[in-house]
């Protein structure tokens, strides 16, 4: 049987395709709702790891700012994220399905979110970073 740090590291491992996904579509100019969708998948995955090491149990949800609610009882300094979670969030949802207008979102805003999601990354691996040497995120 799998441990809760092994079941982290694989959904850790899956949000690294797609952050690095969305950094290399970022640099070669690529439409912004798809890196936006990228964006939020790797940020809801490094979340759901993060709340599945801490003994969470699995739901299937995309709303990043009811992961993030979860992930603060475990580590408060996320809290911070709450606002650009939100917005991350939306680009799954406006983006993501057909039947709505495609959204180009400003590159300056998807550079933030970029941003954002690599900080909120940082945060939620270093209590398995430290446990587990080997793991590269």
């Amino acid at each position: 049987m799998r441990n809760r740090i092994e079941i982290a590291i694989e959904w850790f491992e899956k949000g690294k395709h797609d952050i690095e996904g969305a950094r290399l579509l970022f640099n070669a100019g690529h439409h912004t709702d798809t890196i936006g969708i990228l964006i939020q998948q790797a940020t809801e995955k490094y979340l759901k790891g993060f709340l599945i090491y801490h003994g969470w149990k699995l739901e299937k949800i995309h709303d990043l700012v009811r992961l993030l609610a979860e992930a603060v009882k475990h580590r408060a300094d996320l809290g911070e994220f709450e606002g650009q979670c939100r917005r991350i969030s939306e680009y799954y949802f406006e983006g993501r399905y057909p039947g709505r207008m495609s959204v180009q979102y400003p590159r300056k805003e998807i550079k933030e979110s970029l941003e954002v999601a690599e900080a909120i990354i940082n945060k939620v691996t270093e209590p398995i970073k430290n446990l587990d040497h080997r793991m590269e995120v």
